[in-house]
């Protein structure tokens, strides 16, 4: 699958070509071989904030490993700000950000400061400048008032936003930012959203990785759908929805059992679902079929309804189905 993106002449953050990743497993007759990524195409403009979006298994978080050096691909190169991943890992340590969910990285035993004092001394920042960034990180995270206390006291949601300061201590270019809002109340999450903009006025590419609908859609410039080591597409959220212009749907209250029945039997009805609040929501394969569906709603003396654009979940599963779906607020 080929992402090649319009990204004029400048020279993009990320690119991608022929990637793969190949796990051995197993040991004599059950060895096997897992492919997590099949020589995909990825190309990230600067300054973009790309979303990657998939169930879990869909080689989202393998792909991050290798920009961010940690992992060699077994074929296909990758470059971030045009240095190569495997000729000039320093380089890219340099240039890049992580941030993967969960507790890894962290040192519970140390409190806040003292997590992002080590992290900066290790990515080459020291004396007043590192003094200066890790007060403006502990700040910008909300967690100023908590950084004299031990992390093994914090919540899941406050390491969450300890590890997106530790992403930033060596202020990167690039941030891969893998599940990040992983354990995060929705405040938290809403809040992340908002740094996430603000990453985006200072100009800094993202590359968020994440099954979470909501999310992507609040943020990302563009998304990438990915399923089993492969790239399915890559739009705009919405353009992505436009894509399935031709499924329609139809939503209607207090909709008759008579009405249901008949219009169950139309043909070109590709499903009929109750939704919540006594809603029904009738989805369509074409325009005809949609107009079908009004006109019976209408002479059952349905009142209350209107059609409605696929949304970026309908677009997941239309792609990828429901494994590993979530929608969050």
């Amino acid at each position: 699958m080929s992402d090649v993106d319009g990204v004029g002449t400048a020279e993009p953050a990320v690119e991608v070509r022929g990637l793969a990743r190949v796990y051995d497993r197993g040991r004599g007759r059950n060895s096997r071989q897992i492919t997590a990524l099949d020589r995909i195409d990825l190309t990230v403009a600067r300054g973009e904030i790309r979303g990657l979006l998939g169930p879990n298994g869909a080689g989202k978080t393998t792909l991050c490993k290798i920009l961010c050096t940690v992992l060699l691909p077994s074929a296909g190169s990758a470059r971030v700000l045009g240095h190569d991943v495997t000729a000039d890992p320093v380089a890219v340590k340099k240039s890049v950000g992580v941030v993967f969910g969960g507790d890894r990285g962290l040192y519970g035993r140390l409190d806040a400061r003292a997590n992002l004092n080590l992290w900066g001394a290790l990515h080459g920042v020291h004396g007043a400048a590192l003094h200066r960034q890790v007060d403006a990180l502990l700040e910008r995270v909300g967690l100023a008032d908590r950084a004299e206390e031990r992390v093994d006291g914090f919540s899941r949601g406050m390491k969450q936003r300890l590890h997106l300061a530790r992403g930033m201590v060596a202020d990167p270019q690039v941030l891969l930012l893998d599940e990040p809002t992983s354990g995060m109340d929705p405040v938290a999450a809403h809040d992340f959203r908002s740094l996430v903009e603000q990453l985006r006025l200072e100009g800094r590419t993202v590359l968020l990785t994440t099954h979470d609908m909501a999310e992507a859609e609040a943020v990302c410039d563009q998304v990438t759908l990915m399923d089993k080591g492969t790239l399915l597409a890559t739009e705009r959220p919405s353009e992505l929805s436009a894509g399935l212009s031709s499924l329609e749907s139809v939503e209607a209250e207090d909709v008759p059992e008579s009405a249901v029945g008949e219009i169950s039997e139309l043909s070109g009805v590709a499903d009929v679902k109750r939704l919540s609040a006594g809603r029904l929501r009738v989805d369509t394969e074409s325009s005809d079929v949609t107009r079908q569906v009004l006109q019976v709603l209408v002479n059952a003396g349905v009142t209350s309804l209107g059609t409605v654009r696929p949304s970026l979940e309908d677009v997941y599963l239309h792609y990828i189905g429901r494994r590993g779906m979530a929608v969050r607020s």
